[in-house]
């Protein structure tokens, strides 16, 4: 399978998981030039911004764990555009939906504010 039909996969049962969780989609692959927000959804209190990693096995690390500072970093930036064009006043949680794509089954870890935002000065 390619990386992107992987992440597209990986999307695919992030999004069912939310959804499934009693969030509501407000954005998928949303961008801001060459940034991207994988998934935008709301829940009751607040605004989501979830970026979805994906792997197939064999696994030497978890998919979360390639959101290092770099991405996070970059996420933020995104979602500053993102707060602005949907004019957000909701406050706004940055978290992390891992995907394991198995043939005896899909593993999915989600993971609710993974990191804050202030050290990129959100």
């Amino acid at each position: 399978m390619k990386k992107s039909e992987t992440g597209r996969r990986g999307e695919d049962v992030a999004l069912d998981w939310l959804l499934a969780h009693g969030f509501r989609l407000l954005d998928r692959n949303w961008r801001a030039g060459h940034k991207e927000l994988d998934l935008v959804v709301e829940s009751a209190q607040r605004v989501h911004i979830v970026e979805v990693k994906t792997m197939t096995p064999p696994l030497l690390i978890r998919p979360y764990e390639k959101v290092d500072s770099r991405k996070q970093a970059s996420l933020v930036q995104a979602a500053r555009k993102y707060i602005a064009w949907r004019h957000v006043s909701k406050e706004v949680q940055f978290d992390v939906l891992s995907v394991v794509l198995a043939e005896d089954g899909n593993e999915v870890e989600y993971i609710p504010e993974a990191f804050y935002p202030i050290r990129f000065g959100l």
